[in-house]
């Protein structure tokens, strides 16, 4: 079928229309026969395919995420082209591996993420919390997400890997550009994909991915002649351990997933207090009651990182739909979020929902966020710290959205205490 410009999700400028339109959308969407088919933009540099289909019901989703057998995390996951060798030195972490490789790469990271490590990693996120809050407190009411939404989360990754404080600074810039996509702000690059502005792009972008794997690799160096007891120092020793450079790549894959996606979930959560005061009052009435299901609803609702796409590995047939080798399909986990056979009253933010089968860590499978138990603490903790010390808090005006069709980010946002 012909899409019209705004149902037509393969093209940048569609990324950049306002929240509500994009919703109802992807409403839209949900309301058609089978997944829609559509084109894909080729990128100078990089290429591209023949298309995808836009997976958009969470039925769809789920399934897909389950069977990772059909619908395979290589060659990539996390873009819609296929990534170039010479990115995948930088970027070729397990998210876009399947098993066993995959099992492997997650099995020895995930000693980061048991429940005896992120219980001593409470009394830090407490500290961390409460010194970003003092700062805002002493600097005045600006910008939330450069004062406290982006502050926690690169603090509590780059401490679990033992990165120096003198650091931090650059790895959030670095990360920003990563993530950055389209966004002229960071990359340079834009809605018009040109030559120029492309090329532009992939440069900061390389650089981004080589200082941080550069900043890894001294690490991992360090720790093989010192270990001390830090992350890093868990992954490049013992029987099992990391090569340089899967470390390389997995670092930028924890740095960048796990300091984005809580960053953009504590800046949306201020965002949605804001904008529900009911909602509001409803968890201040009782915080530690209602935190737990507050935090996946933010989760559901924002649904920080919007798609990752799945390669099919042989033919086969899902909900109607029959899907050939090499189609790639694309998981687009807002929309499944907004499922209204899924959650009644999808459009409405309801911190007290319950069950809420989101998607908004991925959906079930062995890519399931290894990090999703400690984003609902850094959330916790956070919110905790600005409800007590600034009970007035709330976002002022619209915020500045990211323009990206991977990541739901927010850029900048007013605020006020």
């Amino acid at each position: 079928m012909t899409l019209t410009a705004d149902l037509d999700l393969s093209q940048i400028p569609f990324w950049g229309l306002p929240q509500a339109e994009r919703t109802e959308a992807f409403r839209r969407l949900r309301q058609m026969d089978h997944p829609v088919f559509m084109r894909e933009q080729s990128i100078p540099f990089v290429g591209g395919g023949k298309g995808f289909y836009a997976l958009v019901r969470h039925t769809d989703v789920i399934e897909a995420s389950r069977n990772a057998a059909v619908f395979s995390s290589e060659p990539c996951s996390n873009s819609i082209p296929d990534m170039p060798r010479w990115l995948s030195v930088y970027f070729g972490s397990m998210i876009n591996m399947d098993d066993p490789r995959h099992a492997k790469l997650r099995r020895i990271v995930s000693r980061a993420f048991t429940p005896r490590i992120l219980q001593k990693m409470e009394e830090d996120l407490a500290r961390a919390a409460a010194e970003i809050v003092d700062q805002a407190i002493e600097e005045g009411p600006g910008d939330f997400v450069a004062q406290v939404a982006a502050m926690l989360p690169v603090r509590v990754i780059c401490d679990m890997m033992g990165v120096p404080a003198k650091f931090h600074d650059m790895v959030l810039r670095q990360t920003n550009i990563i993530l950055g996509n389209a966004d002229s702000e960071y990359t340079g690059v834009g809605p018009e994909l040109t030559r120029s502005n492309v090329a532009r792009g992939l440069v900061k972008l390389l650089r981004a991915g080589f200082s941080l794997n550069r900043l890894a690799a001294r690490l991992g160096d360090e720790r093989r002649k010192r270990p001390t007891g830090d992350l890093v120092s868990l992954l490049v020793n013992g029987e099992e351990r990391l090569t340089p450079q899967q470390l390389g790549s997995f670092f930028i894959l924890l740095v960048v997933a796990g300091s984005e996606t809580t960053r953009n979930a504590i800046a949306h959560g201020l965002k949605l207090f804001t904008d529900n005061p009911e909602q509001r009052a409803i968890l201040l009435n009782n915080f530690d009651g209602h935190i737990v299901t507050a935090c996946d609803e933010i989760i559901r609702y924002s649904t920080p990182v919007i798609q990752f796409r799945r390669t099919v590995k042989q033919d086969h047939e899902m909900n109607g739909t029959r899907y050939k080798k090499g189609d790639k399909v694309l998981l687009f986990y807002n929309s499944a979020n907004r499922d209204e056979a899924v959650f009644p009253d999808a459009d409405m933010f309801d911190i007290t929902r319950d069950p809420n089968p989101h998607v908004g860590f991925g959906g079930p499978g062995p890519h399931y966020c290894l990090g999703a138990h400690l984003a609902r603490r850094e959330m916790t903790v956070m919110f905790r710290e600005l409800f007590t010390r600034m009970p007035h808090i709330r976002s002022v005006g619209e915020p500045d959205y990211l323009l990206s069709n991977f990541i739901n980010g927010i850029k900048h946002m007013n605020y006020t205490f």
